[in-house]
């Protein structure tokens, strides 16, 4: 039986049509049934009702965030907020994607005064506080982003959609098929809550400030030479998990790999090389031991012409340690 499911897209208007036009078009190919403020051109509290009964019968709801906060309802919140705010309440599970470099935005798409500004910043700490957001720069990034999270989001928290009504099966058929997928929905609760800590056994295997030695091939106008960089878990999980919270090819992370040791090296004996490669058998060991920490998984996504890529990126354990080993400390606590 062929399941839609019904998406809410929340964002500011104006400054983000182009966006709103990326990510619906792309819910659109994953069939599922876009709705969002394009159906309540005024904000005022009778459309606010209507807005609020929307999101409870959607089975998802995804915020885009860019430059602006939006205009503020009575309650001194946004209606982007509020909508986000009431989502969240509901309980339905939300995605999350916010410009990566707010400072790059052009100006007539930002808010002008510097109660906007500061409004914009909580409620963007208030949604990277709450859940892995994904980041972008572009529209033309959205439709990525969004098929690879929508696809994983329906696989971990399934919802219940829309089917057309002649192919509703029977009330008592119907009910337990509810009841199937609320238990459902409870299990993998319980899984999403379990990958926020390390797989049961990974303490016996090398990792934190354990070292291990990268073996790279290099080249400088008198020849090819071979060198061993000796790296920390901490410091190679460090490098590579920048670019694997969104997803990352293999690619490139030998390629993020390889600028490491290149910049180690010229920081090291102040002379620059080139052709860095870092051997193959190294490199899979680092994957599978990322992988074996329950630091990153495998995505595998569809592509235009009905094959699937993969990709990496950082399971919710990883990303909660990017942010103890990766992340720059305040120098007035050094």
């Amino acid at each position: 039986m062929e399941t839609r499911y019904q998406v809410f897209v929340s964002s500011t208007y104006e400054d983000l049509q182009e966006e709103r036009r990326e990510v619906m078009q792309t819910l659109l190919t994953l069939d599922c049934i876009p709705t969002g403020m394009e159906l309540f051109p005024a904000a005022d509290d009778d459309s606010w009702t209507h807005i609020k009964r929307f999101i409870s019968e959607c089975d998802y709801y995804v915020v885009i965030v860019g430059g602006r906060y939006g205009s503020v309802g009575p309650a001194g919140k946004s209606y982007t907020e509020m909508e986000y705010d009431y989502a969240v309440e509901a309980g339905l599970p939300v995605l999350a994607f916010l410009h990566g470099d707010p400072g790059t935005i052009l100006a007539d798409k930002t808010e002008a005064t510097n109660e906007g500004r500061e409004a914009l910043t909580k409620f963007r700490d208030k949604i990277k506080a709450a859940r892995h957001a994904k980041y972008w720069s572009s529209p033309k990034e959205l439709p990525g982003m969004v098929a690879v999270a929508m696809l994983s989001l329906r696989t971990i928290k399934p919802r219940v959609g829309w089917v057309r009504a002649d192919r509703v099966p029977s009330e008592s058929a119907a009910q337990e098929i509810l009841a199937l997928k609320r238990k459902v929905e409870e299990l993998e609760a319980r899984i999403a809550e379990s990958e926020l800590t390390a797989p049961a056994g990974t303490e016996e295997l090398a990792q934190g400030d354990d070292q291990f030695s990268v073996h790279y091939r290099y080249s400088t106008p008198a020849g090819f030479f071979d060198e061993i960089e000796r790296l920390s878990w901490n410091t190679i999980f460090s490098i590579l998990a920048p670019i694997l919270i969104v997803h990352a090819s293999e690619e490139e992370l030998i390629e993020k790999l390889a600028e490491a040791c290149e910049n180690r090296y010229r920081d090291r004996r102040k002379a620059k090389i080139f052709d860095v490669n870092p051997r193959d058998e190294d490199f899979q060991k680092i994957k599978l031991q990322l992988r074996a920490l329950g630091l990153i998984r495998e995505v595998k996504a569809p592509t235009e012409k009905g094959a699937t890529t993969k990709s990496w990126t950082l399971t919710p354990h990883g990303d909660r340690l990017m942010t103890q080993v990766a992340a720059l400390r305040s120098s007035a606590k050094a």
